[in-house]
């Protein structure tokens, strides 16, 4: 009987997706856990792992397809032992799934658990010789930028996968140029067709044809774009903002990370940690939200959700894009291991290897443009939470203590809330309690 493999679920609100590359081709006999194609997500790379035995019948949506229905038939497995030519013409029963569409670089979005596809964190686009070479997203984006050829990088991730540093060296070499053919193939290729609607043909009349070029949304932007605008169109938002003296918090940051211990690793000993000021910033959000419970809460249309756990989501920049990876428990957590996981989280989700759960949900985020210089700025809620906060950059200004005029480094952090859950007195206390662990940094080490 024919096996069915359908458009896999990879987060609750997916609805579509786009299927990027396949990484079988019909004949090729597959087993549990063979990867069957690559798809990309707004946030990650996935792939889908097939959990039956067989072999490939029919593939039945093209690599690049955009649009995908969650559940739709993708391709059709011939069990042991069964004709395949009869599998292809007889396999199906799921919803049809679209043409494929002239696209560049496909994302997909994220949905419910597929019957017979795992998904599974990786990426293994195949090499001009057919082997695969698996490396994450952003190598692979960096190697098509040098003109690389990724078969012949040498990868030192995990299972030899290929990764930004090795691309780095790479260039670095001079080595691992992209085969002739390849490039005369990329050289040759058509503009990709990009669709566009009359609200676009509006703005378009406006600048001279040929003075731009149209750069398509990518899954990320289109979420971006989606989840921003239903908040900024639902969400009643008001702003409060707090001037914080850091000349304490940078002193104990100092002091400990000039105590860190040690350890060994590949390059050398290095310090076990080391603690930058958005790590303090984190924590005090964190308890400043256990001390004040009724901001730590979510808006439903028949109640109000009130988390028992501060999950701060941290604001990330990635290649045109923006996420934001969680720390869970936040305020359980010592400022040390806040800070590893904090860079860890950042360095998978510059790859796109973070998992769902490690960026959906959250009670609050932290938005930090104080390395930029930005002295202060106001941000939108981040749905499904009630606020967020924005830090500025520490500056030194003229400070009153004890009716005397002295030097000091502030900084301002702006909170945006939503009005439905968190009143204006109910902000004010949770910014002054911020502000009080920010200006007190000993009580977050107790």
């Amino acid at each position: 009987m024919p096996i069915n493999i359908t458009m896999p679920a990879l987060s609750p609100t997916m609805e579509e997706g786009n299927l990027s590359k396949w990484l079988v081709k019909e004949g090729d006999k597959v087993k549990s856990g063979d990867v069957l194609a690559e798809i990309e997500t707004d946030k990650a790379t996935m792939e889908v792992e097939s959990v039956d035995e067989g072999t490939v019948a029919k593939l039945v949506v093209a690599a690049g397809t955009e649009g995908v229905k969650v559940n739709a038939l993708i391709a059709i497995l011939a069990a042991d032992g069964e004709d395949v030519s009869a599998a292809a013409s007889s396999g199906g029963g799921a919803s049809p799934a679209p043409k494929a569409e002239a696209a560049p670089a496909p994302k997909a979005e994220a949905a419910p658990a597929p019957a017979v596809a795992t998904p599974a964190p990786a990426a293994a686009p195949a090499s001009s010789s057919g082997a695969k070479t698996f490396s994450s997203p952003l190598a692979r984006r960096l190697a098509k930028e040098a003109g690389l050829d990724l078969s012949a990088v040498s990868g030192s991730g995990p299972h030899g996968r290929v990764v930004k540093a090795d691309i780095e060296k790479a260039v670095a070499s001079g080595g691992a140029k992209a085969a002739p053919a390849a490039a005369q193939q990329t050289a040759g290729a058509p503009a990709p067709a990009i669709a566009k609607g009359p609200a676009d043909d509006t703005v378009l009349k406006l600048f001279p044809e040929g003075s731009y070029e149209l750069l398509p949304h990518d899954g990320m932007r289109k979420t971006i774009a989606s989840r921003l605008t239903e908040s900024s169109q639902t969400v009643p938002s008001y702003f409060v903002s707090m001037d914080c003296e850091l000349d304490a918090l940078m002193k104990l940051r100092a002091e400990i990370n000039k105590s860190s211990p040690m350890k060994k690793t590949d390059k050398g000993d290095v310090p076990a940690f080391k603690l930058s000021v958005n790590d303090f910033i984190i924590k005090a959000m964190a308890l400043a939200l256990r001390d004040v419970p009724m901001a730590n809460a979510s808006w439903t249309s028949t109640a109000r959700v009130l988390h028992k756990h501060a999950d701060v989501g941290v604001a990330v920049s990635i290649p045109d894009g923006l996420i934001t990876p969680i720390v869970r428990k936040a305020e359980t957590k010592t400022l040390s291991v806040i800070s590893n996981e904090v860079k860890d989280l950042a360095r998978r989700a510059r790859d796109k290897k973070l998992k769902p759960e490690e960026y959906q949900g959250g009670t609050t985020s932290v938005s930090n443009l104080g390395m930029f210089g930005v002295s202060n700025f106001t941000s939108i809620v981040n749905l499904p939470q009630a606020s967020i906060v924005s830090i500025g950059a520490g500056v030194e200004k003229p400070i009153v203590k004890n009716g005397e005029i002295k030097v000091g480094t502030v900084m301002t952090a702006t909170f945006a809330f939503d009005h439905r859950v968190i009143d204006g007195a109910l902000g004010a206390e949770l910014a002054s309690a911020f502000k009080r662990y920010i200006e007190n940094p000993m009580a977050m080490l107790v």
